[in-house]
């Protein structure tokens, strides 16, 4: 039996967290998340799995997430938020789309998320919009940022227009995303790679807590950089 399927033997369910920067209540962001959550769920179920859904709204961190960019101090909601996304299976993150990019709230989330945090976890990103126009956004800044992280996205995309809701095409890409994100957390994929090779990310530099800081400016090469 591999470390992977001995990881799955030991679970009693795989866990999903849905990231949803929906900022009215309702929200078609957090719409189309939880269908994506669901369907995934429906998906482990066909393939014998359990999946509990966690939901992260990000509009009632708000105020956290603003004073942690500033201060790099985690207040209590951010800090449950953030055991809960370590503790993740997979994940859904969804954002609106306001002039050709992802939402400050969701950006800012994930800017002040330990750059490790992540590594080698799936994520489906998803994305909602009034114009089709926005499309491209998921490909073009979703997947960088996750990318920047170390996570996995997903091959498919899921972005709704205003026009898509009623559309037949959205569902079929639902479908799609979420048999390509229980595969990936049905795999184990991250708690191999965490287990086997954990030690060899660089996790001292770049992670959002601060250890940026511990560079050393005094080095020769950032005397130069700095025009010293």
């Amino acid at each position: 039996m591999s470390a992977s399927t001995e990881t799955r033997a030991a679970k009693e369910s795989l866990k999903l967290v849905v990231v949803s920067a929906g900022a009215s209540d309702p929200s078609s962001t957090a719409m189309l998340a939880d269908r994506l959550a669901a369907r995934t769920v429906a998906a482990g179920r066909e393939r014998g799995l359990e999946v509990v859904v966690s939901t992260i709204e990000l509009r009632t961190l708000a105020n956290e997430i603003a004073a942690a960019l500033v201060t790099q101090n985690l207040g209590p909601g951010l800090t449950a938020a953030v055991e809960t996304l370590a503790g993740a299976d997979g994940i859904v993150a969804a954002t609106p789309i306001y002039k050709a990019g992802v939402s400050g709230l969701f950006k800012g989330f994930f800017d002040v998320l330990d750059n490790d945090l992540l590594i080698a976890k799936p994520v489906a990103p998803i994305a909602t919009a009034g114009t089709a126009r926005h499309a491209l956004v998921v490909d073009e800044a979703m997947r960088p940022l996750f990318a920047y992280m170390r996570a996995l996205t997903i091959p498919t995309s899921v972005f709704a227009a205003t026009e898509d809701w009623a559309e037949g095409g959205l569902d079929g890409r639902l479908d799609r995303a979420a048999l390509e994100l229980i595969l990936l957390m049905e795999s184990g994929f991250a708690d191999e790679v965490r287990s086997a090779s954990w030690g060899s990310y660089q996790h001292e530099y770049g992670s959002a807590g601060g250890a940026e800081l511990a560079i050393d400016l005094d080095s020769d090469l950032m005397r130069l950089a700095t025009g010293g």
